[in-house]
């Protein structure tokens, strides 16, 4: 029975320090991303060097940068042990409903009813993989109380219009599907993978999400790039 306590204890003893050490690596360490998000968000002016302009595009990618802002957070980041984050997040800088955002690639667009925030974008012919079939997805398009940002062209209930890239989706917003729960000021975007028969799989889970690296021609696979914040580069 002592044996089984000292066992239990021992495996506590571990998993706080790894939570301690993960605190630490995540919030902490100088060149840690986290402390980027933090620094520019509290003082965007200070940090305009870190910002990618919306409708850019670095080198020959296929999909322009859809929104104004530092990519703050990368595909397969993680904030909290066994949390594995899905897409990007791109931080404006400014208040809620005043950056735009906009379609990274052309495709057709679904607003599903109960959707207050979020708009998903089909790509039928994948510019890297033309065989395939992928989606875009964009959220947080809503205000704190869960007021929407979309714009009046996609209300609730909107399916498969066509929207070229560049159309005007809509505004960064920090609406987190809690209402007076609010996240940063920021759009949250991932590429999802369709199930085979024309539908897109459930963007919660990282497995169901492309790196989006190669679409956008940046660092933006957390697995490669560790601390620094993804940049076009600079002539």
């Amino acid at each position: 029975m002592k044996k089984h306590w000292i066992i239990l204890i021992t495996i506590i003893v571990v998993l706080l320090a790894f939570g301690a050490f993960m605190l630490y690596k995540t919030y902490f360490l100088p060149d840690s991303r986290t402390r980027k998000v933090i620094a520019f968000i509290r003082n965007p002016n200070a940090n305009a060097d870190m910002m990618i302009p919306a409708q850019s595009r670095c080198g020959d990618a296929p999909f322009a940068i859809p929104t104004s802002g530092m990519i703050g957070f990368i595909w397969d980041d993680s904030f909290r042990p066994g949390h594995r984050h899905q897409g990007i997040d791109i931080f404006g800088g400014t208040d809620v409903g005043e950056t735009p955002v906009y379609a990274a690639y052309d495709g057709y667009l679904t607003r599903m009813p109960d959707w207050k925030s979020s708009l998903i974008i089909r790509i039928p012919s994948d510019p890297l993989q033309p065989d395939q079939q992928i989606w875009t997805y964009y959220t947080h398009l809503a205000d704190s109380d869960g007021n929407s940002l979309i714009v009046d062209d996609f209300p609730p209930g909107t399916m498969e219009v066509y929207v070229p890239a560049g159309t005007l989706l809509g505004y960064q917003g920090n609406y987190s599907g809690t209402p007076g729960n609010p996240t940063g000021v920021h759009l949250h975007f991932s590429i999802v993978r369709d199930d085979g028969n024309g539908k897109f799989l459930n963007e919660l889970e990282i497995n169901n999400t492309l790196d989006p690296s190669p679409y956008f021609g940046l660092a933006l696979n957390a697995r490669e790039n560790k601390e620094a914040v993804p940049l076009c580069e600079r002539p």
